[in-house]
Order: structure tokens, then C-alpha cells, then sequence
């Protein structure tokens, strides 16, 4: 039994690729992060931030707190401020999901839509400005070292344990790129020789959740040296690669999976030999007003 759904983030199941990929001496394992309690890999970061912040003293139930999201970032905020009964106004582009919106709001939280045209920059921006007038506190997961750390505690030593050590390459979509820091930076010290993969889109490409940053956005918790690689994915690909893995492997994800999963086949059929872990970041469920699975 567990005292509190908190206890449920983390320790999210490795499953093996079946059909997708299939090649002697390759092992391809995703990472099933939509198990978590609030349906994605942000569970982890945002329990991070929010129960380091309380600790620290930089926020106590009379805070307000205001985020810019993509959604699942805010998802998992909206929820476990919901549990430390704590107010929080997230912001997003006006044209993400329904079902995110409505997910937000079922776990009490508030939320402001921005215009779609000015993507998560917009969101951002508008949330640093309500920020300065000082009725507000940002946890800001773009700039937030509490972000990093969530998976070097937690998301780099289940996937040294559950390979038994011997994963040897680690992909990753790369948003606010906090999974693919603290992931990497665990794994480095375990086996340096550990190849990390970063994916972005390809210039012409929108996918939710993975973003090629403008320099002025670029997330202060980026390091580059930190990433080995990265391969970019058409938007059409990692759309295809989702419905490939609802229907040959089980797996119901967003897009940003897809294009993970994308580049870890890509990067699979190069190999002649190794174990490589790809991150599924949430569930398909909040993609099903999208044309994602139509």
C-alpha cells in the first residue's frame, strides 16, 4: 500500500520493441512514462520542483504560482499543487488539446490561454510579465536545476537498474531538456561510453513536445556537451511512428514519443550491437481531439 499518489511517480516499466524493431544483438526497450500517476515523464520534475521549493522556503501556501506549458508539464503541476494545496495559473498556446486543458482544470488548477500563433515563446513571455508585477512565483522548469535533478535522482538509476547496466545508448525527445540532462549526466558517471541521443524536429516540423529552440529561449538547464547526438524527425514521421506503436506494439503515445521512437529505430539499424532505451513521454489519450490518430 501507498500513503499518498506520490508514491506512484517514478519506477515507470521498460518493455521490449517487438515488431517495430527486430534485429539479433539490438535490443530496443522504451520507457513507459505515461504510467505515472499524472500520465507522463513531467510527473517527475514537477513533484521535484514544487516539494524542493516547499522545502527550501521559496513557497508556502500563500503562493501563487504561474508556469508556462506545453501541457504535460502543467498537467503534472496542476496536480501535485492540487495535493500540497497550493494555487497555480498555467499558461499555454490556445491551440494545444482540449483534453489537456480539461485535465488542468479538473486538478483545480487555472489556466490562460495564449495566442496559438505565438507557440510556448508566447506563453512564456506572457507569464514572465505577470511574474514581474510580484503577486506571482515561477518555477520556471525552462531555467530550474530542480528539473535536471528529478531524473538524475530517479529516471538514470531505474534505467541502470533495470538493464542490469547495460544500457548503452539513451534517446530522448529534447523540450525543456531536463530528462535528457539529469538522464545523461547519471549515466555518464555510471559508463561514460554511454551514447546519449537527442531528438529534435526538422525545421519545417511542429511536434508537441520536442522543440529546436530560438537562441533567446534556448533552456538555461541545456548543456550541450551533455548530449553525444542528436537526429531530427519530420513531423509526418514521429505522426507515423505513434500510430505504429498503438497498433504493433501497444504502446498509446503522443507525437513526441513517435519521434523519439523514430530516431531510436534510426539509430538501432546502425548499430551492430547494444541495448538502447527510448523515452515514451505520456499517453495517446490526450492527443485523441488531434488528428494524430485519425
Amino acid at each position: 500500500m501507498n500513503d499518498s499518489i506520490l508514491d506512484l511517480v517514478g519506477n515507470t516499466p521498460l518493455v521490449k520493441a517487438k515488431r517495430i524493431f527486430n534485429k539479433p544483438g539490438v535490443n530496443l526497450y522504451f520507457k513507459l512514462e505515461g504510467q505515472n500517476p499524472g500520465g507522463s515523464v513531467k510527473d517527475r520534475a514537477a513533484y521535484n520542483m514544487i516539494k524542493s521549493a516547499l522545502e527550501r522556503g521559496d513557497i508556502d501556501k500563500s503562493t501563487k504560482l504561474i508556469e508556462a506549458t506545453s501541457g504535460n508539464t502543467g498537467i503534472a503541476l496542476a496536480m501535485i499543487a492540487g495535493i500540497f494545496g497550493l494555487d497555480i495559473e498555467l499558461v499555454m498556446p490556445e491551440n494545444s488539446t482540449v483534453e489537456r486543458v480539461q485535465t488542468m482544470r479538473a486538478y483545480g488548477a487555472k489556466v490562460i490561454l495564449t495566442d496559438a500563433d505565438g507557440g510556448i515563446e508566447g506563453s512564456r513571455d506572457y507569464a514572465e510579465d505577470k511574474m514581474k508585477s510580484g503577486d506571482y512565483f515561477m518555477l520556471n522548469q525552462f531555467g530550474n536545476d530542480d528539473n535536471w535533478k528529478a531524473h538524475y535522482q530517479t529516471t538514470g538509476p531505474e534505467i541502470w537498474r533495470d538493464t542490469g547496466n547495460k544500457v548503452t545508448h539513451f534517446v530522448s525527445s529534447m523540450g525543456t531538456t531536463g530528462t535528457i540532462m539529469g538522464t545523461s549526466t547519471f549515466l555518464k558517471e555510471k559508463n561514460k561510453d554511454i551514447q546519449i541521443v537527442g531528438v529534435q524536429p526538422t525545421d519545417d516540423s511542429r511536434i508537441p513536445g520536442i522543440r529546436k529552440w530560438p537562441e533567446a529561449y534556448l533552456p538555461k538547464i541545456f548543456d550541450p556537451k551533455k548530449v553525444d547526438r542528436v537526429l531530427e524527425v519530420s513531423e509526418q514521421d514521429a505522426i507515423e511512428m505513434s500510430r505504429r506503436l498503438a497498433e504493433e506494439e501497444g504502446i498509446f503515445a503522443g507525437m513526441s514519443s513517435g519521434g523519439a521512437a523514430t530516431a531510436a529505430v534510426r539509430l538501432c539499424n546502425e548499430l551492430e550491437s547494444g541495448l538502447v532505451v527510448s523515452i515514451v513521454c505520456d499517453r495517446g489519450d490526450r492527443y485523441l481531439s488531434s488528428d494524430l490518430f485519425e
